[in-house]
């Protein structure tokens, strides 16, 4: 009875296990196009195709890895098994694939629109239709961010405004955040074909055919070497990534240019406010200095000044003489002190002695032709 009763509970453990594995949808396509669609479990699926099931699981980073004469590929929506007779995608159900998938893929497998005169192993096709399929969807956001940061930039570094537009700001944060991701995409994705690039071996084990059909194995003895055109493949998709790696690199240094060329124009702003600023601070010390004479003229004090009445016209131009004389000074003073120096005087000699480029040649002609003719003459001598 405790034994019944064990293999009951290991059976409902089993049970209970299997409900909860992941269904995936699966989309198979095989070396003519043709497509079919069905639902199987996780554990079936590996068991089928003699992998493991980490090897299935879901990741972010982008990976080619090979197993048991399967090549298993996992991008970020995306993930494939490629065999040499059929490809699988795994829970195709995603709207970012669907025009992919139904529109292009199937062409692609099929070998419609190849460069090369001769038929590649079905696993080329499927290794370079993914491939291609990642770098248009990297290209296509490169596309997207790039006028947009172009018109951000475009109205920030404007000289004319006397401060900066938030929105703006915000809208060129959120764009340069999504090009660092973009950045990042790209070099996970040159680091892994690198990794393969690397290692011979690798690119021999992608080869799939070459090891299961006899055909493809005497066509690489004899002549066309896959693992050679397998390298090729990778080191065109690993350029393109580095193409676009660089533009990103470019919009990178624009923003980091511009930032300071922004940063530089608030600054002269600011400067040019302050030295408003002290100007008319150094006015008003000046006014409220001669001002004092009013002050002492307005006490209740007798003297005689006070009955002729041409003093208070005196007095009142002799304050506002004597406040702008001072103002005068001090403004001299502020103009000394702060104004950029003068860049130093160049001689009229050094400005000689830096012809054009046509001047030169022409010197070092005249040059030849009188020490062609002082040696005739010594010779004539």
């Amino acid at each position: 009875s405790g034994q019944l009763y064990q293999r009951a509970t290991t059976e409902a453990s089993q049970a209970t296990l299997a409900s909860v594995s992941p269904v995936f949808a699966v989309m198979k396509l095989d070396k003519e196009g043709n497509t079919t669609f069905f639902e199987k479990k996780k554990t079936e699926l590996y068991q089928e195709l003699g992998l493991q099931a980490r090897d299935l699981r879901f990741q972010h980073l982008m990976s080619i890895a090979t197993r048991n004469n399967r090549i298993i590929m996992r991008m970020e929506f995306l993930k494939a098994v490629i065999t040499p007779e059929f490809l699988l995608i795994l829970d195709y159900r995603n709207l970012n694939l669907e025009h992919w998938l139904f529109n292009e893929l199937a062409s692609q497998l099929a070998g419609e629109g190849q460069l090369v005169t001769y038929s590649l192993p079905f696993e080329f096709r499927a290794i370079e239709a993914i491939l291609q399929y990642r770098i248009s969807k990297l290209q296509g956001r490169l596309n997207t961010l790039q006028p947009q940061i172009l018109e951000t930039l475009e109205a920030l570094v404007d000289p004319k405004l006397l401060s900066v537009d938030r929105s703006k700001l915000h809208i060129l944060l959120q764009n340069g955040k999504s090009l660092s991701e973009l950045e990042t995409d790209l070099k996970v994705f040159k680091e892994t074909i690198l990794e393969i690039l690397d290692e011979e071996e690798l690119i021999e084990e992608l080869c799939l055919s070459k090891w299961s059909d006899p055909q493809v194995f005497e066509e690489s003895t004899s002549g066309i070497d896959h693992a050679e055109e397998m390298e090729l493949l990778l080191e065109n998709y690993y350029r393109q990534a580095e193409d676009l790696a660089n533009e990103a690199r470019e919009l990178r240094v624009l923003i980091d240019d511009s930032e300071s060329i922004i940063f530089i124009n608030l600054d002269s702003h600011r400067n040019v406010m302050m030295r408003l600023n002290l100007q008319l601070t150094m006015g008003t010390f000046s006014l409220s200095l001669f001002g004092l004479i009013g002050v002492a003229f307005g006490m209740n004090l007798e003297s005689s000044l006070e009955e002729d009445p041409r003093i208070f016209w005196l007095v009142t131009g002799i304050m506002f003489l004597g406040s702008g004389l001072i103002w005068r000074r001090l403004l001299s003073f502020l103009g000394r002190h702060l104004d950029p120096p003068l860049p130093p005087h160049v001689p009229a000699v050094l400005k000689k002695s830096q012809p054009a480029a046509g001047r030169v040649e022409l010197k070092n002609n005249l040059k030849a032709e009188t020490f062609g003719l002082s040696r005739s003459t010594l010779t004539n001598q």
